[in-house]
C-alpha cells in the first residue's frame, strides 16, 4: 500500500511469522523450535519467495569458507528439518520446493509484516498532551500492578527453583536375574515387562513392593508391550498373534506387528481393527490409540476404526507417550540410515513435528521418554560412551519458564539403566539394571546339554577357518573382534572401539576375515581385515545397510544382502560382489530375501523371507529359487560343514535349534532352548556350529533386575 511501512525482520506464510532479527519461528502464535543451520536456511527462502536459490549459494551464505563441511548432506538435512517443523511434504509443497540437482524454492507467499503508521505533525501535540494523561494514569496502575507481581515472582519462584529432581535408594524389586525388556507400565500396584529374548518372550507382572514375578497368560506369542490403558485394564501389544499350533507361523500373513489388546487380569486377547504398529498408545481420555507403522504416525478409535494418519515420520517410531494434559505427542524414532534413535516431540494433530534435543548429544541414542502424572517432568534413558543412563528434564511452567531445560543426570552407577517408567503418584521411578555377561556354550550330544566351550568365554559369531586351526570371534558386551586357535588361546585382537564387527566369515585360503560393521550412526557396511592384524578395509561403496557376507569357494567374491529391519522400503534381496572387477549383481529373483548363507560347497545359497517365515534355496547353477521349509519364526541359520544339512534357530513358545536335510526336507530336533537364557549383541541371538556340528550358543550369565527408586522433585 502506498507509504505503507514495512517491519523487515519479520515473515508472514500461511500460520507461520518468522522473525528474522530474533531467530524465531512462531505457529499461532506459539513458538517452534528449530536448530540454528535450518532456521537460517529458512529466513534466507523466505525472505526471496518464489526465487531459485542455488546450493552453492546457500553454502556460501550459510557456512561461508567453512571448507570442511559436507555440503551435500549438511544441506539436505538442514531442509529434511525445515520441512518438518513445517509440516511440509517434498512430494506436494506448501513451502520449500526442491530443483533437482540447482537448488531450493520458497512457494509460499511470504509478507513482511506492516508497521503503524506514523502521527501526522498536525496532530503531535495532542497526542502529546493525551499520551501525558494517560502514562499518569498507566504509572499508578503499573505501581500497583508491580506490588502483586513481585508477591507472585517470591510465590512463583519458591515454587519452581530450584528445578531438581533427585532419584535415591535402590531397591530391588526381583531378584531372578533373567533377561527382561521394557516397557515398564504400572497401574500403581502393579508392574508389567517383557521377560525373555528374541527367541521366546512373554509378559510377567509383579508387586510394585516386589515378590514373585508371575506370567500373565494369554493366547500371544511372544508379545511386545506398548502401553497401559489409563484406567488399568488393558494392554496394547504387538504380536503374531495366538498359538495356532505348535509354534509360530502356521497362520497366512502373519506379522509380529499385529495390534492387539489383552484384557487385565483375565489375560484374554482382542485384534485392533487389522492393524500393525511398531509402537502405540492410549489417549489420556482412553477414546483413541496413536500408532506409529512404516514411518507414519497415525490415530484411530479405541476399538480399531477409522485409522487416519496425522503426521508423516523420519524413521521407525517407538515409545510413544501423550503428556498428560493429552496436547502433546512425545515418541522415539530411529533414523533408518544411521539406526540412532532421537527423542522427538508434535502436537496431537500432528504438527508441528520437531526434534526435543537436537544437538545435545553428539551421537544421539535417546530412547523411551515418559512424563510424570503431574507433566512436571520427562524421564528417558541415553546412551553415552558405552553406557546407559537415566535423565529428566524439568518442563517448562509458568510465565517466565518458556525455554526447554537441560537435561538432569539421574543414575551413573555400575549397572546400565533402563526402561525408565513413573509411578502414578510421582513418588517411584522404575527401571531395569542391566549388567551384561556371556558364556559360550557348546551343546554336548551325548549329555543332551549345554556345556561351557573355549573356557566360557563371553563371545559370539564364532566362526572356524577352513583347515579347522583358528576361530574368530567377537567379544561381548565390548564388541571387539578377535583371532585365536582353535583351543581359544594365543588370541589376536584385529579391530578397535570404533568398529563393532558383526558376523565375521573366514576366506577359504584363511588370510582373510570378512565381517559387517554395526556401528550406530552409519549405514552398515562390509569390511575386510587381514588375519594376521592390519587396518580393516571398505568392500563396497555404496550408501546401504550391508550385512552378512560370505565368501566364494575361490574367495574372490562376497555374497550379502541389506538390512530391512528399520527400513521396510530398503531394496530387500542377495547381492555377489566381485572382489578383482568389483562388479555388484543382484541374484535374480532374490527381492524381498535377506541373510544369505552360501552353502560351503558353492551350491547353494540360502535366504530369509523378509518376514522370516520362510527359508529359501537357490540353486547357483540353475539359478532358480525354491521354498525348503516355511511355517516357523525362523532366527539365525548355518550350514553344515559338508552342506548336506541347514542348522536354525526356531522361535516362538517352544524354542529349540531345528535341522532340516536339505535332500528331503526332513526336519528334526536338536536341542531345545525352552529355559535355556541367552544374549548377545543389542539383544539378538546367535547360533553357530563346530566343524563337528555341535550347535554353539552364548548362555546369559548377566544379570537384569527391576529397581524401584525413590524420585523426590520441590
Amino acid at each position: 500500500m502506498p507509504g505503507e511501512q514495512l517491519n523487515s525482520s519479520v515473515l508472514q506464510f500461511g500460520e507461520f511469522e518468522l522473525d528474522a532479527r530474533n531467530h524465531r519461528l512462531l505457529r499461532s502464535g506459539l513458538e517452534l523450535k528449530l536448530e540454528r543451520i535450518p532456521m537460517e536456511l529458512l529466513i534466507l527462502l523466505a525472505s526471496r519467495p518464489g526465487e531459485l536459490v542455488r546450493r552453492e549459494e546457500i553454502l556460501q551464505e550459510l557456512w561461508g569458507d567453512e571448507i570442511n563441511v559436507d555440503s551435500e548432506n549438511a544441506i539436505n538435512t538442514a531442509i529434511r528439518k525445515i520441512r518438518q517443523v513445517l509440516g511440509d511434504d517434498s512430494s506436494s509443497p506448501r513451502f520449500v520446493q526442491t530443483i533437482s540437482k540447482r537448488g531450493y524454492r520458497f512457494v509460499a507467499d511470504s509478507k513482511r509484516q506492516a508497521a503503524p503508521p506514523k502521527a501526522s505533525a498536525s496532530n503531535l501535540q495532542a497526542v502529546h498532551t493525551e499520551n501525558f494523561r494517560s502514562k499518569m494514569i498507566r504509572w499508578t496502575l503499573l505501581a500497583g500492578l508491580a506490588a502483586l507481581l513481585g508477591i507472585g515472582l517470591i510465590v512463583w519462584s519458591i515454587r519452581t527453583f530450584p528445578k531438581i529432581l533427585r532419584v535415591s535408594n535402590y531397591v530391588a524389586i526381583t531378584h531372578d536375574g533373567l533377561p527382561k525388556q521394557g516397557p515398564l507400565l504400572s497401574d500403581g500396584v502393579r508392574i508389567y515387562f517383557v521377560s525373555g529374548n528374541m527367541n521366546h518372550r512373554s509378559i510377567s507382572q509383579i508387586s510394585v513392593n516386589g515378590g514373585e514375578a508371575s506370567t500373565l497368560v494369554s493366547d500371544l506369542q511372544s508379545p511386545q508391550l506398548m502401553d497401559i490403558s489409563p484406567n488399568g485394564s488393558e494392554l496394547l501389544v504387538a504380536s503374531f498373534g495366538p498359538d495356532a499350533g505348535a509354534s509360530m507361523g502356521k497362520q497366512s500373513r502373519r506379522n509380529e506387528s499385529a495390534l492387539w489388546g489383552i484384557s487385565l487380569p483375565s489375560g484374554n486377547v482382542r485384534r485392533i481393527g487389522d492393524l500393525f504398529a511398531d509402537a502405540g498408545a492410549f489417549a489420556p481420555d482412553g477414546q483413541e490409540i496413536v500408532f506409529g507403522w512404516n514411518h507414519g504416525l497415525y490415530v484411530v478409535n479405541i476399538d480399531g476404526a477409522d485409522p487416519r494418519q496425522i503426521a508423516p515420520l523420519p524413521g521407525t517410531a517407538s515409545s510413544i507417550r501423550w503428556s498428560p494434559d493429552g496436547k502433546r505427542l512425545r515418541l522415539t524414532i530411529m533414523d533408518p540410515r544411521t539406526l540412532r534413535s532421537s527423542l522427538w516431540e508434535l502436537l496431537r494433530d500432528g504438527t508441528s513435528l520437531h526434534e526435543l534435543l537436537g544437538g545435545w548429544n553428539p551421537a544421539p541414542a535417546e530412547c523411551c521418554g515418559r512424563w510424570s502424572s503431574d507433566g512436571r517432568w520427562y524421564v528417558f534413558q541415553s546412551t553415552r560412551n558405552g553406557r546407559t543412563d537415566l535423565w529428566a528434564v524439568p518442563e517448562p511452567s509458568g510465565l517466565f519458564d518458556r525455554k526447554q531445560s537441560k537435561p538432569i543426570q539421574l543414575t551413573a552407577g555400575p549397572i546400565h539403566s533402563l526402561a525408565p517408567e513413573m509411578s502414578p503418584n510421582g513418588q517411584k521411578l522404575y527401571m531395569i539394571g542391566q549388567q551384561l555377561r556371556g558364556e559360550l556354550n557348546r551343546f554336548d550330544t551325548r549329555l543332551k546339554q549345554f556345556v561351557p566351550y573355549l573356557h566360557g568365554v563371553s563371545a559370539e559369531f564364532v566362526d572356524f577357518s577352513r583347515d579347522g586351526k583358528w576361530i574368530a570371534y567377537v567379544s561381548f558386551p565390548d564388541h571387539l573382534l578377535w583371532r585365536c586357535n582353535v583351543q581359544g588361546d594365543h588370541c589376536f585382537q584385529l579391530t578397535g572401539p570404533a568398529i563393532q564387527p558383526t558376523a565375521p566369515r573366514w576366506s577359504p585360503d584363511g588370510t582373510r576375515i570378512a565381517f559387517f560393521d554395526a556401528s550406530s550412526g552409519k549405514p552398515f557396511k562390509l569390511f575386510i581385515v587381514p588375519a594376521n592384524g592390519g587396518s580393516p578395509e571398505v568392500v563396497v561403496d555404496e550408501p546401504w545397510n550391508e550385512i552378512d557376507p560370505n565368501w566364494s569357494p575361490d574367495g574372490q567374491a562376497l555374497v550379502f544382502s541389506h538390512f530391512p529391519v528399520f527400513d521396510r522400503q530398503a531394496d530387500l534381496g542377495v547381492y555377489s560382489f566381485d572382489l578383482l572387477t568389483h562388479r555388484l549383481a543382484k541374484l535374480p529373483g532374490s527381492d524381498g530375501l535377506w541373510m544369505p548363507r552360501l552353502s560351503p560347497d558353492g551350491s547353494l545359497i540360502l535366504a530369509r523371507s523378509a518376514d522370516s517365515l520362510s527359508l529359501l534355496l537357490f540353486d547357483v547353477s540353475r539359478q532358480s529359487w525354491h521354498e525348503l521349509v516355511s511355517g516357523e519364526s525362523f532366527g539365525y541359520a548355518n550350514w553344515s560343514l559338508d552342506s548336506r544339512f541347514v542348522y536354525f534357530l526356531k522361535r516362538g513358545n517352544e524354542p529349540a535349534i531345528e535341522r532340516i536335510r536339505v535332500s528331503d526336507g526332513r526336519t528334526e530336533l536338536v536341542a531345545s532352548l525352552t529355559g535355556v537364557r541367552q544374549t548377545g549383541f543389542r539383544n539378538a541371538v546367535w547360533m553357530g556350529l563346530t566343524p563337528d556340528k555341535d550347535p554353539l550358543i552364548l548362555r546369559d550369565v548377566g544379570t537384569e533386575e527391576l529397581y524401584s527408586l525413590d524420585a523426590k522433585a520441590p
